[in-house]
Order: structure tokens, then C-alpha cells, then sequence
């Protein structure tokens, strides 16, 4: 099993979050590749799942300078594959979190669960929630 997580990260809560993701895939037994976006390529989508980490940026969107541009790009090729999202948030209710899920089944793709989402720096609760995430990846 192998499990690939993709995140973009400006201020380190996001990347705090993958990192707890992280550690729930290799606790639950299985291989994770955790990379920024920036050194992530169409080549992720050969993995068993995917789970992609992005934090709401302007008004309540997907951060649009790198994220975006690859998450469009790997978007259409998702039919099928097993999907789960995390991420920060400074403002609003998260709605961004429910149009990119959305957007994960309308391009076919299986949601794992859940988006997890947390305000500015990840809690504890947060973290355990990107924990068991990482977990439920590791068993899909």
C-alpha cells in the first residue's frame, strides 16, 4: 500500500497538518511519500490513495500561485482513485473545504472521508484528526 500526500504550505500550519498525516500512514504499516507541492508531479497518481493538504487562501480558494495550477492539472485523472483532503483556515466556515470536495467527486474520485480542517494552527484534536486520516489511508 502507498499512500502519497501533496500539500502547499505558507505559514507551516498546513505542513504540520501533512506531517501528521504522515505519521498516521507509517503507524497504520504503510509506505507514504509526503511532498510539497512544488516537487510533485502527475507521477502521484500512481499511488493507492492520495491525499492532498492545501490551506484557504483570499476568498475561501485553494492557494492559486502553485497548488491550484497542479490540483487542475492531476484533477480530471482522480476518476476512480481514493482521495482525502486536510487543511488550515483563517476565516470563513470552510466552505473552500466542501467545493474542493465537491470537486474530488465530481471528477469520479473516492473520498475517504471527511475533509479535515483547522483554524490557523492545528489543535491537538486537529492533529489527531490528520492522525487518523493518515490511518484510514493506510486501510483503503
Amino acid at each position: 500500500m502507498k499512500v502519497t500526500i501533496v500539500y502547499w504550505s505558507g505559514t507551516g500550519n498546513t505542513e504540520a497538518m501533512a506531517n501528521a498525516v504522515a505519521e498516521g500512514v507509517q503507524g497504520a504499516g504503510a509506505e507514504v511519500d509526503l511532498l510539497p507541492v512544488s516537487a510533485a508531479g502527475e507521477e502521484v497518481l500512481g499511488s493507492d490513495v492520495l491525499l492532498f493538504g492545501c490551506p484557504a487562501m483570499g476568498a475561501e480558494e485553494l492557494e492559486e500561485g502553485e497548488f491550484e495550477p497542479f490540483f487542475s492539472s492531476v484533477e480530471g485523472q482522480l476518476a476512480g482513485k481514493k482521495v482525502g483532503l486536510f487543511g488550515s483556515y483563517d476565516w470563513g466556515d470552510g466552505e473552500w473545504m466542501r467545493t474542493w470536495q465537491a470537486r474530488v467527486q465530481d471528477s469520479g474520485a473516492e473520498l475517504i472521508d471527511e475533509g479535515v480542517i483547522a483554524n490557523n494552527a492545528p489543535d491537538d484534536a486537529a492533529l489527531a484528526a490528520c492522525r487518523a486520516l493518515g490511518e484510514k489511508a493506510a486501510r483503503s
